[in-house]
């Protein structure tokens, strides 16, 4: 896992919404805290907070908070996960943040993303604060969805404070590599 503290790797990317390519900078610069999430259209563990995604963006995209989506799928195993799908899953649920396609899988890798969802909280220093899950709830447990964990988290980095010293991972489905492109840290 990535360390806490640790810089947040370059990436530049190409958006699936606008098609345009976003760089790290363009989502933190001047910003209190940054948000990553790996994230993708068919997994049923995103599908469940699919929702509750979009509301943080609503909520904290205008409080400092830089949020950026990344899939970094394999369109080869996983067609549901190409751009387009993308683009039609933000469209629907009203996203406010960048959509990136991280086609060559190495910003996964650069972050060791292990699943989707995936997330991963810097701070105004671009330092890693929290990497840990949304809330409790997963699909059929009947925990509702609140993005609790999560929340707290940013609350306490867009505050100048440590994020909390409880992180619990997240939970998902993996993310689907390209055929022979899995990191040595699920070797």
């Amino acid at each position: 896992m990535l360390p806490l503290g640790t810089a947040a790797p370059a990436f530049s990317l190409q958006d699936a919404v606008s098609g345009r390519t976003t760089s790290l900078g363009d989502v933190a610069d001047g910003k209190s805290g940054l948000l990553i999430m790996f994230i993708c259209a068919h997994c049923p563990f995103v599908i469940h907070v699919q929702e509750e995604l979009a509301r943080l963006g609503q909520d904290y995209g205008s409080n400092g908070l830089g949020i950026v989506a990344i899939s970094s799928n394999s369109v080869i195993t996983h067609p549901e996960d190409a751009p387009d799908q993308l683009k039609a899953m933000a469209d629907r649920l009203g996203f406010n943040f960048p959509y990136l396609y991280d086609e060559s899988q190495e910003v996964a890798k650069a972050y060791t993303a292990a699943c989707t969802p995936d997330f991963f909280l810097f701070d105004a220093d671009s330092r890693l604060a929290y990497r840990g899950r949304l809330d409790g709830s997963r699909p059929g447990n009947g925990i509702p969805v609140d993005g609790r964990d999560l929340r707290a988290a940013i609350d306490s980095v867009l505050a100048g404070a440590a994020a909390p010293g409880s992180q619990l991972p997240s939970a998902g489905c993996n993310i689907k590599w390209a055929p022979g492109n899995a990191p040595g840290y699920f070797g």
